[in-house]
């Protein structure tokens, strides 16, 4: 039974049969080479075949690499006339090819792909440079049909290759941000932040957003909470950890979240992330809620689905963007926007967090702004829980006491691994 094609691959296919009904053969094929094994990808005959998609064999013994090693021409009318074609495979098993007709497929930058063939089990004394030149043109053609697919599969391996590694080791380093009261200074929680080797060069939502276009990002967002959630312990105050909705939905992060200490987690959610499914999301949430956790939503003025959001998960705390912070004492334009957001998140019983606070000058204009808590590298970057200072035993803030949140209101605030660039 044939395997169901891609569209890719029945566009191929269609090139394929334009080659073996011009030059008159019974079949034709699209090859890629690896290296060691010359994968038949796509073949084309009315005939029933013993070839067939995904038909492997050695690359080193294969009629195709003896001519692009330019031991044997590019269109051979009969075979029998070259004794080193005659010693290969292809000459005695499983049907005894005859003639042959062989192009590389090169990408744009020159990569080699694989071939595109024709083949006959007779020989065929008509095939001629004209043939080879119809065949060029077709294999370039495919080699059009068939890049993007190959860049996307070479993007999946690059990711994973990173990936796997850290994954094996259970999940990134998780370090702490401190999240302090605005009107005492004093810190009351923290949150928690991946990192990812310097060397890849990569902001850590876009590692998350990497590792989720290759299927590996709930697993990665779960180990990145539990290396979260080691800290508890071992910090005072709340913990802000960060989850995408998508994997918020998975049993694994439930499951998860359900043995972990909610008075003490913040959970927040990144604008960045699209809910497809609200219901799904308020009924997971109820849950996390019962069970002590508030909720954040995260990135709020960077973007607009923060909004949407905010008015169908009601969310305890509204954490605002580093773009809207930063400068913040200098610019009339932010001042007028996180004055906005801050009564806009006051009236609905919500506190309100800036991020990306680096000057004392931001940080007094947010105070005046009524915003409740700051985080930034004017108040400590991200390091060991032994980094930070002790929390306030008591006093204004998002935590009334030690170590609990205010009652939840009907969402998890400060929660899971922060995947956003923060300094």
């Amino acid at each position: 039974m044939r395997r169901q094609r891609s569209v890719e691959q029945q566009q191929v296919a269609d090139l394929l049969r334009t080659a073996r009904e011009s030059l008159g053969l019974p079949l034709a094929f699209l090859s890629r080479l690896d290296g060691r094994t010359q994968h038949l990808e796509v073949m084309d005959s009315p005939l029933p075949m013993v070839y067939k998609d995904g038909n492997t064999q050695d690359q080193g013994t294969s009629l195709c690499q003896a001519i692009l090693d330019k031991k044997l021409p590019a269109v051979i009318p009969d075979l029998r006339r070259y004794p080193e074609a005659m010693d290969l495979p292809a000459a005695k098993f499983p049907r005894h090819i005859r003639s042959y007709v062989s192009v590389p497929v090169t990408l744009s930058d020159g990569t080699l792909y694989g071939t595109f063939c024709a083949a006959g089990f007779t020989a065929d004394r008509n095939l001629g440079k004209r043939d080879r030149n119809l065949m060029e043109v077709l294999a370039r053609a495919a080699a059009l049909v068939i890049e993007p697919k190959v860049h996307e599969q070479a993007r999946r391996d690059e990711i994973e290759a990173r990936l796997l590694p850290v994954i094996r080791e259970g999940g990134p380093v998780v370090v702490l941000q401190p999240i302090v009261d605005l009107k005492s200074g004093r810190r009351v929680g923290a949150e928690a932040l991946s990192r990812f080797p310097k060397e890849w060069g990569k902001a850590p939502d876009v590692v998350f957003a990497e590792a989720h276009s290759v299927g590996l990002g709930h697993l990665l967002e779960l180990l990145a909470l539990e290396r979260a959630a080691e800290h508890l312990d071992r910090v005072g105050g709340y913990v802000s950890m960060n989850a995408s909705p998508s994997t918020l939905l998975t049993p694994e992060c439930a499951e998860l979240l359900g043995r972990l200490p909610g008075r003490r987690i913040l959970l927040e959610l990144s604008e960045h992330d699209q809910v497809d499914d609200y219901e799904a999301l308020g009924v997971a949430l109820a849950s996390l809620r019962e069970h002590g956790m508030q909720l954040a939503i995260d990135d709020v003025g960077a973007g607009f689905s923060s909004l949407r959001h905010i008015v169908l998960t009601s969310p305890d705390v509204i954490k605002l963007d580093r773009s809207i912070v930063d400068g913040v004492a200098r610019e009339s334009v932010l001042t007028t926007l996180v004055r906005s957001l801050v009564d806009f998140a006051h009236s609905c019983g919500a506190r309100v967090v800036a991020e990306g606070i680096e000057t004392e000058a931001d940080a007094r204009t947010l105070l005046a702004l009524e915003v409740d808590s700051g985080q930034g590298w004017h108040f400590g970057r991200p390091g060991p829980a032994e980094a930070l200072e002790p929390v306030a035993e008591e006093g204004p803030g998002l935590l009334p006491a030690v170590p609990a949140l205010p009652e939840p209101r009907a969402a998890a605030d400060d929660a899971a691994v922060s995947r956003s660039p923060d300094r």
